[in-house]
């Protein structure tokens, strides 16, 4: 008997421990720190709580713009990535590959299908261009959405890339409609690799167009099913910081298991859960009852998909592994991106708003 609690204990003491390192990686990530920055915006584009009358909600992955016309109701989505410089400036080609696949789970992640998109490119000269270039026009191959235009800036002082995407949705899937009771899941396509020393995990690159093209459809075809209703595309802030964007603009808190999250072998889970950015990968809020159908769908086409928490009524962000847990931050005093409505306006203190 003592035996096995001692083991019991030793068993809580690593969870604890591998608890408290996600929770601390969570808190130095630059991905999830960086975020905080829209709060900054947000105050700026709308101040005195004017996203409450905004006809277009900030803080989605796409504008929404409502369309009507006589093939029917829906929305006209429109989005823009700006990449880092280092990045762009270290890995050319795949900067420009990622100005178009990123965009396009955008648009995904809002339960639409892609229309069409647009450079910016600026580089010290042409040669330096072309990488770049060469990118972006893969990724449009690859993923069937033709670059329509933009512009070209070959004398400048560095590489710099911007690329803005048009689609269209027949019904959203949103930042805001995440609810109490919502279960939390996770969709990440695990085959692929880091291309290091970045934290961006490639499983595009090399895979044929079809898949990708399939993959990406599962996202407007839950929509469209009423399957699910609320959704985010993993970013830079990684599993943990997508969720809790989600969570503050549904004006939820929620809860993820660590454990539960799909994740390839050998990875560390603070580098997986805070700063991976994969090229296919989702946090869903579905009801309970739609959870086993749109986990179904995900692993039918060898999707790594499961339920890793849930949504509450707290305004906090729990971590938690088996009994542990850990609060990660409290969005009632502490504002992540001030994009919920009555919520412009508010001071953030990114130094401080994390919560142990």
């Amino acid at each position: 008997m003592r035996r096995g609690r001692a083991a019991a204990a030793r068993g809580m003491s690593a969870a604890t421990q591998r608890l408290d390192i996600v929770a601390a990686r969570a808190r130095a990530a630059g991905g999830i720190a960086g975020k905080t920055d829209i709060a900054a915006v947000m105050n700026t584009l709308l101040p005195d709580h004017a996203q409450d009358a905004a006809p277009i909600r900030i803080g989605d992955d796409c504008a929404a713009i409502p369309q009507h016309g006589p093939d029917g109701d829906g929305y006209l989505l429109f989005a823009i990535e700006g990449f880092v410089n280092a990045f762009v400036q270290r890995m050319p080609w795949f900067a420009g590959y990622c100005g178009v696949m990123v965009n396009i789970s955008d648009i995904a992640a809002m339960g639409g299908r892609p229309t069409a998109v647009v450079d910016a490119v600026w580089s010290r000269d042409t040669e330096r261009a072309r990488p770049i270039v060469e990118g972006l026009a893969a990724a449009a191959r690859a993923y069937d959405v033709p670059v329509v235009g933009g512009h070209s800036n070959a004398h400048s002082g560095h590489e710099q890339l911007s690329v803005a995407i048009v689609g269209r949705a027949k019904r959203l899937l949103t930042s805001f409609d995440a609810r109490p009771g919502d279960v939390l899941v996770a969709a990440i396509d695990l085959r692929g690799r880091y291309r290091e020393p970045f934290s961006h995990w490639d499983a595009s690159s090399a895979t044929p167009g079809a898949r990708l093209r399939g993959d990406l459809e599962l996202l407007p075809a839950l929509a469209e099913a009423g399957l699910c209703h609320a959704a985010k595309d993993i970013s830079m802030a990684g599993v943990v910081g997508t969720a809790m964007m989600l969570a503050e603009c549904s004006r939820v808190g929620a809860v993820i298991d660590i454990d539960a999250v799909p994740c390839p072998p050998a990875i560390a889970p603070e580098r997986w859960l805070c700063d991976t950015f994969p090229s296919f990968g989702f946090v869903l809020a579905v009801a309970p009852a739609h959870v086993d159908a749109v986990v179904a769908r995900f692993q039918a086409r060898d999707i790594g998909c499961a339920a890793i928490g849930h949504c509450d009524a707290s305004q906090r962000l729990y971590l938690r592994e088996g009994a542990a847990e850990r609060e990660l931050w409290n969005f009632e005093t502490h504002p992540f991106m001030a994009c919920t409505p009555s919520r412009a306006g508010v001071a953030t203190d990114a130094g401080t708003c994390c919560h142990a």
